[in-house]
């Protein structure tokens, strides 16, 4: 009987604990891994702000063409999807590393107040995403004159 002998690796033992320390963090700070983790799938990050007539939503989407990035927007919810296609490969190529996500994304936003849909606009420049949604005027806070008796 032949056993072969492994080598330890202390490099392989770091990525390994690098990994499984950033699963802590992400989980820590509500962002979606395991996401990340399925094959072909990812997730952009999103900013979402909200003033006292609009929301101003933000997604990090460098390397996307217009054409790949949908918009869905209903008078609660904003559903931004698309895909990002990897480069074809060519022989000759040795990658050392692909850190690069590609594949299918989508982040759905609910919003704590009714938006006009119809009104929200949307820009890409520069890999971002900004799409701006208007309240509702049910959700807009109203002030009422005080009476002096």
């Amino acid at each position: 009987m032949t056993r072969e002998l492994s080598r330890w690796d202390p490099f392989k033992e770091l990525a390994s604990l690098r990994d499984e320390i950033e699963k802590v963090f992400d989980s820590f700070f509500g962002r979606t891994p395991h996401l990340i983790e399925r094959e072909g799938y990812w997730v952009p990050a999103i900013d979402i702000e909200e003033t006292e007539n609009e929301y101003i939503v933000k997604a990090e989407l460098p390397g996307m063409k217009k054409e790949d990035i949908k918009i869905s927007l209903t008078e609660d919810s904003l559903t931004i999807s698309g895909e990002r296609k990897m480069e074809k490969e060519e022989k000759g190529k040795t990658y050392h590393r692909v850190e690069i996500s590609y594949g299918k994304f989508q982040r759905t936003i609910s919003f704590p107040s009714e938006v006009k849909p119809e009104h929200a606009k949307a820009t890409y420049k520069d890999g971002i995403l900004t799409i701006t949604i208007p309240k509702s005027e049910k959700a807009k806070p109203k002030e009422i004159e005080i009476e002096v008796k």
